[in-house]
């Protein structure tokens, strides 16, 4: 499986006990907003830098082996900034039960962050954006939008009306971008037994998840309005901002739960063995055959709200603004 495919990862038959799976991503380095506010530290970035690379191989069932990072700076980040991204990186690889393999460092003009998971799993048993049937439950593991309230509240903090969120609500949404989990146990559980018919992380929010799944797999998705959950720091957000609180969850965010289809029939199996391994998941709607995302609700269906992310052109910042033209960020 390669490019072709638009899958999390590409993977790789060679020939052996397993398959390899690999994955690549690029996070912003002068533009990540939270951290030039002084609200992420050098570390943090470290570490959401080996998280976001081992959520795509968490994506595909694998387990994770490794970790190639690559970390340009430019003089103004010294060497104490650049200790902390590395510790940040080694420290996310050390919870995810994966190693810190090596890389690239050097000069750049500005922080360019970039990194290449590996993983493996058994032959056969990789998790693909494709496969979901009609009839097909979808599923969730966790509440989605955190990431993504965090950076349309955090710059326009102040404009806020009549306050500010309260201290936990504002700690739980740094903290979302401070230890991102990267899903892999769960992966692996829809990937081992196996349960899943199509997966796929939601790096690029809710909404434009459950799309590009339905692409992917030719189906459609009737989701379920009061079935998604909604944190409640991001409920406060979205109150703060005037919008639909299940806008905000389903709109560009880089929360890294997984959304799968299973069988209706293995859905008590899949229960189980979830909570086997102290995991959790949520269902949240179901595969058609119209080829259409439809939110269902007590007031009949309508298109999946929200801001999905796409090449940068529309963000969730739209959501704050109520412009065209998304906010840097």
């Amino acid at each position: 499986m390669g490019a072709d495919a638009r899958d999390d990862c590409a993977v790789y038959d060679i020939g052996s006990p397993v398959t390899l799976v690999v994955g690549s991503d690029y996070i912003r380095g002068p533009k990540f907003i939270l951290h030039e506010m002084g609200f992420l530290s050098d570390f943090d970035i470290g570490y959401y830098l080996a998280a976001a690379n081992i959520s795509d191989i968490a994506a595909m069932g694998a387990t994770p082996i490794g970790l190639l990072s690559v970390i340009r700076y430019p003089h103004e980040l010294d060497d104490a900034g650049f200790r902390e991204v590395t510790a940040g990186i080694h420290q996310a690889c050390t919870d995810f039960g994966t190693l810190n393999v090596g890389g690239d460092i050097g000069n750049a003009e500005r922080v360019i962050l970039s990194g290449t998971a590996l993983g493996v799993c058994r032959p056969g048993k990789v998790l693909k954006r494709s496969g979901a049937r009609p009839g097909d439950l979808l599923c969730v593991t966790g509440a989605c939008g955190l990431l993504g309230a965090a950076v349309a509240y955090f710059p326009k903090e102040d404009s806020f009306l009549p306050g500010r969120l309260p201290e936990d609500a504002a700690r739980k949404l740094l903290d979302s971008w401070r230890r991102p989990r990267a899903r892999v146990a769960e992966g692996r559980v829809l990937s081992e037994k196996p349960f899943a018919t199509s997966c796929q992380d939601t790096s690029d929010g809710l909404k434009a998840t459950i799309e590009q799944v339905m692409q992917a797999s030719g189906v459609g998705f009737r989701v379920t309005e009061r079935d998604v959950p909604v944190d409640p720091a991001v409920r406060m957000v979205a109150d703060l901002m005037q919008v639909d609180p299940l806008a905000l969850t389903m709109s560009a965010s880089s929360d890294f739960q997984l959304v799968f289809t299973l069988a209706p029939d293995d859905l008590e199996a899949c229960l189980a063995e979830f909570t086997a391994t102290g995991l959790d998941f949520f269902v949240i709607g179901e595969a058609t055959d119209d080829g259409e995302a439809r939110l269902v609700g007590d007031e009949g269906g309508r298109p999946l709200p929200g801001v999905a992310w796409k090449h940068q052109k529309s963000d969730v910042s739209l959501l704050a603004s109520g412009s065209s033209e998304p906010q840097s960020g």
